[in-house]
């Protein structure tokens, strides 16, 4: 029992050692030649740590350090370089107990590097050499100055630092490392770079000279300069100074040197050599030859120069030289000689050649002298001094013997003229073209061909001129072609102004003229070269008629008018037309007006007026528009609508678009425009008489005035028309009449019709065996003077409606009942008390089926005031509010007894209308 709780727990201890090196981690830190350094996670209940290195090779103890629980970072020593180890950090307890482990492989580095030692033999670089370290898979190498700091990994024992300052001091460290890591620094070295290399300039001012020039090196105390031949040949020059320019003399011509420069410092350490080549100059080309000759791809001349080859020129460079300065016309060469062209005419110069290479230009050769053959002529001039006689003279050129003139017509004759002089005469004819050339001699040969002058004499005159065509404005003209023109200016000029038409054409019209106007007309022929020929004759022309300008139309009458007009044409007649719709009038006079007669109204005419003389007929005048006053309307009709309006037709006018009828009486006056053939005329006086007029307008606002018979209005209507009861079947109409004036009743219904006819001084008029019931319409209408009866005058309404009887049923109830109201679906019962406006009044509303109705609660022994409308609702027309339509009213007065009625009040508000004539309130119970 004993040994299976001890295995019991012995297995548990075990299981939570396993679950805790899970939890355990161990990393490498840092790694030298002789040292690992490891990290480890913290673990909870550790009392201590043990960090052992095994090495799976070497024989011994491994190495190890114990740590208190505070540590997570430790490192074992005096370890092997370059050997695999096992490294192994225990959790520890009190006890000294394991509790949890982790383990890793590595390597140490491999051994500090020995024997090292640099040196710098560029400004830029730095090589450093040491001893090979066993077991080192490469080497890290390190310069540090200040705080830049330049590193290369290599493989080999040396290498090659680079990318450095010059003259800078630099800390050398090497170290080696495999794939543990890298070992500890060697000893440090220092070790300076070189001086920089010189910028270098050279340069050859001659052909035995080379000066060269550096800019300072920092640091440098001297220059070392070292000259050679690039070809080997010879010895070379070196030269060593403090200074930064040296110069090399007595040097080859032509030839290419190399240069070699460095610096030195305080110590006499050379810097970076900076090595450039340069050329001297050639040496001035000798033997020049210069020949006069023809270039063989052109007529012009030219000079070959030849000389003897310059060692080390590339190109050469002849010049013509005249007084000290370049004539500009030079020629180079790669060989021996070259050729100046074209040579200028006139020149008589000394030649010179240079040779040239990557240095510049030689010395000038000697010169050597030529002269070319004389300038043709320049400023030649020709001039027609007079019809038939050119002159052709021009500027004298250098170096010239004689000249010849050729001048050569277009048809092919030639004549020419040979003199020592500056002139010469020929003879010449209108319309040729004359081809001219001028040359000079000398003994060297005769000059280039000049410009070639081409001289046109002026072109022929016209002759036989024609005139085709005369008008008021224009003239056209013809003529035969000349000799020599290309073109011809017509020319039509009078007092003060002119008028030009220019054409390759032999027929011309001349437009935009003075009408009525005397023209002296030219034909100018003319020529792009010559221009125009100005001795041809002119031709007198008179221009057509001038169009008439009318003046004024005055109206005579209404079919006459006078038309005046402008005279402005010499022995000129006029004729005036007038032409519209209604047709053609016109009238002659040779002075400055006419008339025009019988012309018909409402027509519309434009009148024009043309001039004639014995060159033609002049274009009519521009037209000024005629209007005749509209006609007046041949029918006219009044007709009474009601008793204010009438209705006014016509007939339609000739010429006029609208109309104004007037109706007028000393009463006041009726009165419309209108574009129609009718209009009504309100607020007309009945009974009365007006006299009639209308205005007939056209569309330009001509008006013809057209009266017509006088209108008598209608007797007016009565007013003030009442109805009353005389019984129960017997009704009174009554009305007021403003004149003496006959009227007639009628009243009608359904079942019965009614007339009567009271004497003039009678205002009223009896109805017997009316209906009780029945809907009577009453008009009282006044009778004319023809006996015709008005029928515009109101209409009244009667339906027999009223209260039978009210009755006291005891001393607190009325019972009133009345006729029923024909299309009335609501009565309104009014009752209030007789001369009280303080009391309120008592409403019933009931349908129209209820003829009898009763009030209760009422004063007993109070006089009453009781009232019966009857109204037809007509429907909703806004919210809230119900249209009623008032038919008739039934009043009766009595006094009963009566008792005390309650009545509670209300204050109701609405919203004001504007088209209000009036409110009823009308309350409901609810209750039957």
């Amino acid at each position: 029992m004993s040994i299976g709780g001890l295995t019991y727990v012995l297995l548990a201890c075990i299981a939570n050692m396993s679950l805790a090196s899970m939890d355990f981690t161990l990393t490498i830190y840092t790694v030298t030649s002789r040292s690992i350094s490891a990290r480890w996670s913290k673990f909870i209940g550790a009392h201590s740590y043990k960090l052992s290195a095994a090495s799976n090779t070497a024989t011994g103890q491994p190495v190890f350090v114990h740590f208190n629980n505070r540590f997570v970072l430790g490192t074992v020593t005096n370890l092997l370089p370059a050997t695999q180890y096992n490294v192994k950090v225990e959790v520890l307890d009190s006890s000294g107990n394991v509790l949890a482990e982790a383990q890793v492989q590595h390597q140490t580095a491999p051994d500090i590097p020995l024997n090292v030692k640099a040196y710098s033999k560029a400004s830029h670089s730095i090589t450093v050499n040491w001893s090979s370290v066993p077991k080192a898979t490469g080497y890290v190498l390190k310069a540090k100055a200040g705080s830049s700091i330049t590193e290369i990994i290599v493989n080999d024992s040396s290498g090659t630092l680079t990318g450095l300052q010059p003259y800078t001091s630099y800390i050398i460290s090497v170290l080696s490392s495999n794939a543990g890591g890298n070992s500890q620094p060697s000893l440090p070295v220092e070790t300076k770079t070189v001086l920089a290399a010189p910028v270098i300039r050279s340069s050859s001012p001659n052909f035995h000279t080379v000066i060269v020039s550096l800019d300072p090196v920092p640091h440098a105390v001297r220059y070392s300069f070292i000259i050679v031949r690039s070809d080997a040949v010879g010895s070379k020059i070196k030269k060593t100074t403090t200074s930064t320019n040296a110069t090399f003399t007595d040097l080859d011509p032509g030839m290419w040197y190399t240069i070699k420069v460095h610096a030195l410092d305080s110590n006499g350490i050379p810097g970076d050599d900076k090595i450039k080549e340069q050329v001297t100059r050639p040496f001035a080309p000798q033997a020049l030859r210069a020949v006069l000759t023809s270039d063989s791809k052109s007529t012009s001349l030219g000079v070959v120069i030849t000389w003897n080859a310059s060692e080390g020129s590339t190109n050469y460079l002849a010049m013509p030289i005249k007084n000290s300065h370049n004539l500009g016309q030079n020629c180079t060469s790669k060989s021996t000689s070259c050729i100046i062209s074209p040579i200028r005419c006139g020149t008589q110069c000394n030649v010179t050649v240079l040779a040239f290479n990557d240095a510049g230009a030689s010395e000038p050769a000697n010169f050597t002298e030529f002269t070319s053959v004389p300038c043709s002529p320049y400023d030649i001039e020709v001039q027609e001094m007079h019809p038939g006689t050119l002159s052709v003279s021009w500027s004298p050129s250098s170096l010239t013997d004689y000249y010849t003139a050729f001048v050569k017509k277009d048809d092919g004759l030639e004549v020419t003229c040979n003199t020592t002089l500056k002139q010469c005469y020929f003879q010449s004819e209108c319309g040729f073209t004359y081809f001219i050339n001028v040359f000079s001699y000398n003994k060297a040969g005769q000059s280039p061909p000049g410009n070639v002058l081409n001289y046109t004499t002026v072109p022929c005159c016209p002759a036989q001129v024609k005139t085709l065509f005369v008008s008021s404005d224009t003239i056209e003209l013809k003529w035969d072609p000349v000799r020599g023109a290309e073109m011809y200016e017509t020319k039509a000029q009078d007092i003060g102004s002119a008028v030009f038409c220019n054409d390759t054409s032999t027929i011309c019209t001349l437009s935009g003229l003075k009408c009525n106007t005397n023209y002296n007309v030219t034909i100018y022929s003319y020529s792009d070269i010559r221009g125009f020929n100005n001795s041809c004759q002119r031709k007198p022309v008179t221009t057509g008629p001038c169009s008439p300008r009318i003046l004024n139309i005055t109206k005579l009458n209404p079919t006459t008018v006078n038309i005046s007009w402008q005279q402005n044409n010499i022995d000129a007649t006029y004729k005036v037309f007038v032409f519209g719709k209604a047709g053609i009038r016109s009238c002659n006079s040779s002075g400055c007006s006419c008339e025009i007669t019988n012309l018909p109204c409402g027509s519309t005419f434009s009148i024009s007026a043309v001039a004639t003389t014995s060159e033609g007929r002049s274009l009519p005048s521009y037209s000024i528009p005629l209007e005749t006053a509209p006609c007046c309307p041949n029918g006219f009709t009044v007709i009474q609508v009601t008793q204010s309006i009438t209705n006014v037709s016509w007939t339609a006018a000739t010429g006029a678009q609208s109309y104004t009828t007037l109706l007028e009486s000393p009463k006041g006056q009726a009165k419309c425009h209108t574009g129609e053939t009718h209009c009504l005329l309100g607020c007309i006086t009945c009974s009365t008489n007006y006299t009639v007029s209308l205005l007939a307008i056209s569309e330009t606002g001509m008006v013809s005035e057209c009266n017509y018979q006088g209108y008598s209005s209608s007797g007016c209507c009565p007013s003030a028309v009442k109805l009353y009861r005389l019984g129960s079947n017997a009704l009174r109409v009554y009305w007021h009449a403003s004149a003496s004036v006959n009227y007639v009743v009628n009243v009608t219904s359904d079942n019965a019709n009614f007339t009567c006819s009271p004497t003039t001084s009678i205002t009223y008029c009896d109805i017997n065996e009316i209906y009780c019931g029945d809907l009577y319409t009453v008009v009282v209408s006044p009778i004319s003077t023809d006996g015709s009866i008005i029928t515009f005058c109101p209409i009244k309404m009667y339906s027999g409606f009223a209260i039978k009887d009210v009755s006291s049923v005891d001393s607190s109830k009325l019972k009133v009942s009345w006729t029923p109201y024909p299309k009335a679906n609501t009565y309104v019962l009014d009752l209030r008390i007789a001369n009280n406006t303080r009391s309120l009044p008592f409403i019933i509303v009931t349908p129209s089926f209820i003829t009898t109705k009763t009030f209760q609660r009422l004063k007993a022994g109070v006089l009453y005031n009781v009232t019966v409308k009857a109204f037809r609702i007509m429907g909703m027309l806004t919210r809230g509010c119900t249209s009623l339509v008032a038919l008739a009213n039934a009043a009766f007065t009595l006094s009963k007894a009566a008792v005390t009625s309650l009545f509670h009040s209300r204050s109701l508000g609405w919203p004001e209308s504007s088209l209000k004539n009036g409110y009823m309130i009308l309350a409901d119970t609810g209750r039957k």
